[in-house]
């Protein structure tokens, strides 16, 4: 099975930029997150990890 799908996709011409855009686009995703998080306020952060515990919302 493995051998058929793999020579299929040999077979298609350009193919080999598509693991390349996946991983750029998990990359920068990350990057993003990662820097959202560093630039986050702590207020920010508090208030919404406190919200679980927030009686007034029950």
């Amino acid at each position: 099975m493995l051998k058929f799908v793999k020579n299929h996709m040999e077979s298609i011409t350009g193919i080999e930029i598509y693991p390349l855009i996946s991983l750029m686009i998990f990359f920068l995703f990350f990057v993003a997150l990662f820097w959202w998080v560093i630039t986050a306020k702590k207020e920010y952060i508090t208030t919404v990890s406190n919200l679980p515990l927030d009686k007034k919302n029950n």
